[in-house]
């Protein structure tokens, strides 16, 4: 199985999706007060830090039809839907969630729990890998 996708491009996605993931809804209810002092908590408020979900949409919305479909797939594989084996019924599948959410692929991502690592687990699959693609900064 080769990807169109190239791997530069899915782990930088993993990387970004990790990050979106760790956020976690306001809760801090002194907002004015010193982040230093609340040991910058804030930065995994969501509210706080909107940029990563803006880059992720954009990231993922720059991906060709198929990359998108590919992407899912490999989701797919890492959550145990599919075997490496079952990859066109995999692509089938994908493309399909990708149709239930009127094409945006970025929407069916970010909606799955531990996305990021399904997507890892799923090119594990397939004896690849992000180790070594940087990390969140």
């Amino acid at each position: 199985m080769e990807l169109s996708v190239s791997l530069e491009e899915l782990c930088r996605i993993v990387l970004r999706l990790r990050e979106y993931e760790a956020q976690v809804p306001a809760v801090d209810p002194d907002d004015g007060s010193n982040p230093t002092d609340d040991k910058d908590v804030s930065v995994l408020e969501d509210e706080s830090n909107e940029s990563v979900e803006q880059e992720l949409i954009a990231a993922i919305g720059d991906l060709a039809e198929d990359e998108a479909v590919e992407m899912i797939a490999l989701s797919l594989v890492g959550r145990g839907s599919f075997d490496a084996s079952e990859w066109d019924e995999a692509l089938e599948a994908a493309a399909e969630e990708i149709a239930s959410m009127d094409g945006h692929a970025a929407a069916v991502v970010m909606e799955l729990p531990m996305g990021a690592s399904y997507i890892e687990a799923g090119l594990a699959a397939f004896d690849l890998s992000c180790d070594g693609f940087g990390q969140i900064s």
